[in-house]
């Protein structure tokens, strides 16, 4: 009785089929994946900066969102309440009216 175990041919292209798997990493559904969802600019830097902070989460697990979605809310805030404190146009004057007699 032998202890060596006899070599098993393995049919031709098996091998190959068998390396390329082995090289093509397993889906791991609890991995990050990006959403590739367009962001389409809007003009304003602050608000197209946070759109752009956005894709940060792309490559975070989940519990990692939370801190880029807040951060991307703050600065919106911010873009939102500098907007209000632009001065704008004066406003219209008032003039006495008049009242018909």
């Amino acid at each position: 009785m032998s202890d060596t175990v006899p070599e098993t041919e393995i049919p031709e292209g098996q091998a190959e089929e068998e390396a390329e798997l082995a090289a093509e990493p397993e889906y791991d559904p609890a991995a990050p994946a990006p959403l590739n969802v367009p962001r389409i600019p809007t003009g304003n830097a602050d608000v197209d900066a946070g759109l752009e902070r956005l894709g940060d989460a792309d490559h975070l697990a989940t519990d990692g969102h939370v801190e880029v979605y807040e951060d991307v809310h703050r600065g919106l805030r911010d873009a939102l309440t500098a907007l209000d404190a632009r001065p704008g146009p004066p406003a219209p004057t008032r003039h006495p009216t008049t009242t018909p007699q």
